[in-house]
């Protein structure tokens, strides 16, 4: 069976790994600029695409130094909402099942709007994606390593008040090296107490221990990037015998440096053992992808076969931050279609 890209834009996906103020189309960008007269390094569309996306080999903090454009032009109820409708569209055109939508509420503040106003309104935009186009979707709020550990307590307060409404976890990102996961752990303390899950930005630009502060002192579900994980066995078993969910974004590692080239990933050393490994975009803007696009990339770098595809696609699932119930149908329903479109040769591929 060829694994093309019409084939692969079929199949039931999700994406459990993906910026909010990374994922606006380039128009949108431009035309809530200009609306907003906010300024762009160029207003030519084309020249836009080619300036946010990152040359490979870089770093993440240049990578992130993009994010300043995009985050400019959110700082509305209406420009909120709008991006994360376009976001679930996309996604669900892509046939992308299931959508986790993270951003850090406290970024967008700058022309008066409160923390709650800026939940309510993605809130609003993905729940319009859902009437639509059928996507389900789930909201994790991000708190940044550099800002003060109070900050992260706000932050998990504002999530709990939401949990009911769509808020499904908590997230830790930004600059790793001197900036210890485990200064907020009161913070997700907090949200666990709370019966929320958490995931939390480690092992991409910073050691294998990143990654254990992350597990043990803000007690990850998932962990974000993690591609240095591959350098501590033991912590690698760990992660493996508590399913720990990995979060792999293979193209925004290599523009950050990640990873020095596609080829030297870690990721087919991470499904081949058995982790519960899944691919996700990051950031559709700056990385210039989408969920087909780095499920193809594995597929073409490192030769999966169906039956690969087909484990990578149920980990996905598998990692959903979902109530268990909703989780197994949702499930159910992938496994079946995966099936349908994906004849497996391996019983032991099976659900």
């Amino acid at each position: 069976m060829q694994l093309d890209r019409a084939l692969l834009r079929e199949l039931p996906k999700t994406d459990l790994h993906c910026h909010l103020d990374g994922s606006l189309r380039p128009e949108t960008l431009l035309e809530l600029a200009v609306a907003q007269g906010v300024e762009l390094p160029t207003h030519d569309l084309e020249e836009l695409r080619r300036e946010l996306v990152p040359p490979k080999g870089g770093d993440l903090p240049g990578y992130l130094t993009r994010f300043r454009w995009t985050v400019s032009v959110l700082q509305t109820e209406a420009a909120l909402e709008r991006v994360a409708f376009e976001l679930g569209e996309d996604a669900a055109e892509e046939s992308v099942w299931y959508l986790e939508v993270r951003y850090a509420p406290f970024l967008h503040l700058e022309q008066g709007l409160s923390p709650d106003a800026v939940v309510e309104a993605v809130l609003a935009g993905l729940d319009r994606a859902h009437r639509d186009h059928g996507i389900r979707t789930g909201l994790i709020l991000t708190s940044l390593r550099t800002d003060e550990p109070s900050r992260s307590l706000e932050l998990a307060d504002l999530a709990i008040r939401y949990h009911d409404a769509g808020v499904v976890a908590l997230d830790l990102a930004g600059s790793e090296d001197g900036f210890p996961a485990a200064d907020h752990q009161e913070a997700f303390d907090r949200v666990r107490h709370a019966d929320m899950f958490v995931t939390v930005h480690a092992g991409e630009a910073f050691g294998p221990q990143s990654i254990r502060q992350a597990i043990h002192d803000c007690g990850a579900n998932r962990i974000g990037h993690g591609t240095r994980l591959i350098e501590d066995p033991d912590l690698m078993d760990y992660v493996d015998d508590h399913r720990i969910g990995v979060e792999v974004c293979l193209t925004s590692n290599v523009q950050t440096g990640a990873v020095a080239r596609m080829e030297d990933h870690p990721f087919p050393t991470y499904l081949r053992r058995g982790l519960r490994v899944s691919l996700h975009t990051d950031n559709r803007l700056m990385s210039h992808t989408d969920s087909t696009k780095e499920l193809l990339t594995a597929v073409e770098t490192f030769g999966l076969d169906a039956d690969d595809v087909r484990r990578l696609l149920l980990h996905g699932f598998k990692s959903t931050f979902l109530a268990r119930e909703a989780k197994a149908h949702l499930l159910v329903q992938a496994g079946l279609e995966i099936d349908r479109l994906l004849p497996s040769s391996d019983p032991a591929t099976q659900r």
